[in-house]
């Protein structure tokens, strides 16, 4: 079992201006501590379970890429991009760019959007939810194409590459792996069957059933459901050992990561009883 921290939130003490450097320093203690990723929303608002949109909020791939210059072993993910803020083209080129610069340590997280509001604040694309979905097909399918160096145009419904040149390629091997996030049934799980490497559920008294449901559609589509890692967001206890034993029963569901916030991260201290107890803990799991 292993943990990774999720940073949601950025209203801090002293503000932007300190943004930078306690965003360096929060990274920093988490990869010391021995998370094993760290992870960022892809909004441009807040969101509502965390506050009122005009709280802070940073973009994701700069986010992710200024975390890579202050880490060393963490990989570094969104619990997910929106399919629909940027085209599949430039996003897996983003992707692979933060692979490069941070020595393989990136993974594409990826669903189907949601957030409206924002879109139409801030005048971002944002179709039904039935062509979201048949979009985050055909990026999942372009992104595996670019990550195995395939340059076969793709010409899809909505999507249009005559060349999915992607050089330099990703570091990671055997390829940058793919997180499919959300846990829709019909179709969501079923993505996540054809062309995830790992999925992201939440941590809510349904889970055994959205694994009994992926395992299920891997069965239908041919897929080994051992090779896909699972994930779950989840609100790490403030006790050590109610933490422990909550990894334990997940563990046994063959859930390997938990994600979490950290209450008041921004006290680095915060992250003491993570590297002194519950990381060497968990990793005997």
């Amino acid at each position: 079992m292993r943990l990774g921290l999720h940073i949601s939130k950025f209203t801090w003490p002293d503000g932007a201006p300190r943004l930078g450097p306690t965003l360096a320093e929060i990274a920093s203690a988490a990869d010391q501590a021995g998370f094993e990723r760290i992870s960022v929303m892809d909004h441009v608002w807040q969101i509502s379970v965390n506050g009122p949109p005009e709280l802070e909020m940073l973009e994701a791939y700069t986010t992710l890429g200024f975390l890579a210059a202050h880490t060393r072993r963490a990989k570094l993910l969104t619990l997910v991009t929106g399919v629909t803020y940027r085209d599949p083209g430039l996003l897996a080129k983003a992707v692979t760019t933060l692979d490069v610069l941070s020595g393989g340590r990136a993974i594409l997280g990826i669903g189907a959007a949601w957030n409206a509001d924002e879109s139409a604040g801030l005048g971002l694309f944002f179709p039904p939810t039935k062509e979201r979905f048949e979009r985050l097909e055909e990026t999942l399918r372009i992104c595996r194409q670019m990550f195995d160096g395939d340059e076969t145009p793709f010409h899809g419904a909505h999507y249009r590459l005559d060349r999915p040149l992607n050089s330099p390629p990703a570091l990671s091997r055997p390829r940058l792996p793919i997180l499919v996030g959300g846990a829709g049934e019909k179709k969501t799980l079923l993505l996540v069957a054809k062309y995830a490497d790992a999925c992201n559920l939440f941590a809510g008294p349904d889970l055994q059933h959205k694994l009994d449901v992926l395992k299920r559609h891997c069965d239908a589509v041919g897929r080994d459901y051992d090779e896909i890692q699972k994930t779950i967001l989840y609100r790490f206890p403030e006790d050590t050992a109610e933490l422990i034993e909550a990894a334990r029963r997940f563990a046994a569901m063959g859930i390997s990561v938990l994600h979490g916030g950290v209450t008041d991260a921004w006290d680095v201290r915060r992250f003491d009883r993570f590297r002194d107890e519950i990381v060497p803990a968990l990793e005997e799991m």
